[in-house]
């Protein structure tokens, strides 16, 4: 591939459906390549209940230290560019997102964030998230709840410009 979007890859977490179609919609505007973050521990609806302060998120949430375990391997080597999708959770990336972003070698490569939230926005997730990605690029995020693939294709390709 050329152009923009020359090796970039979308990497994904999503606990209920909604960012994983943003995501899917995102790669196959881009013609990119996607993958998911599973993460070892499904989590059920119990586990993200907010409203429960002993529930599973709200325990990794309020952890700083907290690294949820990766089922997968994923390999980013091979892309200049990740466009990194995930929930927003009580106005931070999901603690799993963190575990990805540490694993990886990130030395030259350009990040661009992009959430799904339920009212909160990216916030400062996404320059958060760049901190524990050494040596990376940060280019920017937005939040892209109910958008199409299209908007995020224009959005991603006006930052790599």
């Amino acid at each position: 591939m050329t152009g923009t979007f020359a090796k970039t890859a979308v990497v994904y977490f999503s606990a209920t459906g909604t960012t994983e179609r943003m995501a899917k919609g995102a790669a196959e505007a881009m013609g990119v390549d996607i993958f998911e973050i599973v993460p070892v521990h499904k989590y059920t609806d119990a586990d993200l209940n907010w409203h429960d302060k002993k529930s599973l998120s709200t325990i990794e949430c309020n952890d700083p230290k907290c690294r949820p375990e990766i089922a997968n391997k994923i390999d980013i080597s091979a892309y200049d560019t990740v466009v990194l999708c995930y929930p927003i959770w009580w106005a931070y990336a999901p603690k799993i997102v963190y575990t990805f972003v540490e694993s990886q070698n990130w030395n030259g490569k350009k990040l661009v964030t992009l959430c799904t939230s339920g009212g909160s926005g990216l916030g400062r997730s996404g320059s958060d998230l760049a901190k524990y990605a050494k040596g990376v690029s940060f280019k920017g995020g937005r939040d892209f709840t109910g958008r199409s693939g299209a908007d995020v294709k224009k959005y991603v390709d006006g930052l790599l410009k």
